[in-house]
């Protein structure tokens, strides 16, 4: 008995961790329109951070760049940082709990130098236990929410990507509705001859 529900309980234990790491399912991803081939820089020639967003702008539909396209967009990584900040200590003064966050600025530039995704930053923040007697096994729980943080941050700029290119989309629906004349009616009295009071006897 105590097996069983042990069983069904694992798939809702999975479902709440997903939640609380913010995994969440959701639509497709949508590219800017006349994206064009990206390519994605960062300030760390091997960001973990600039090859995940690179893998998922391809799975996404993006056409990656390579050394020899010249006119290339640019999702351009230009700071990441990380911070550990302390936030309880324990009996003996020693920080017992930390939070760590992740810091990115980033944007998407465009080969003629417009922006579509000006430059902006996300920052995440999640809080760990620190063992001061056992810091192995805290350097590795670090590790781990380390490598959380940055999916769910690879998440956060391609909800940004998407955002901006859902608004393009809606905007370029409405300009023909809007550039449309509406036709003027026109008054009945200049349009149909007058009635005539003419009687026959």
């Amino acid at each position: 008995m105590t097996r069983s529900l042990f069983k069904r309980a694992i798939p809702v234990a999975l479902v709440l961790a997903l939640s609380a790491c913010g995994f969440h399912l959701r639509s497709a991803l949508v590219l800017p329109p006349d994206l064009g081939p990206v390519r994605v820089v960062s300030v760390d020639r091997y960001s973990p951070l600039a090859e995940s967003l690179a893998q998922a702008l391809t799975r996404a539909g993006a056409v990656p760049a390579t050394e020899q396209t010249v006119d290339a967009t640019v999702l351009d990584l230009i700071n990441e940082q990380w911070g550990d900040r302390p936030i309880s200590l324990d009996e003996f003064g020693r920080a017992q709990e930390y939070s760590l966050r992740y810091a990115v600025t980033f944007e998407l530039r465009r080969a003629d130098g417009t922006t579509p995704v000006p430059r902006q930053t996300i920052e995440l923040a999640r809080d760990y236990v620190s063992n001061p007697v056992q810091a192995i096994g805290t350097e590795g729980e670090r590790e781990i929410l380390q490598g959380e943080m940055r999916r769910e941050m690879v998440a956060s700029v391609l909800r940004r990507l998407d955002a901006v290119a859902r608004r393009a989309t809606a905007e370029a629906a409405a300009a023909p509705a809007a550039a449309t004349p509406t036709p003027t009616p026109t008054p009945a009295d200049e349009t149909s001859p007058p009635a005539s009071n003419t009687t026959t006897p």
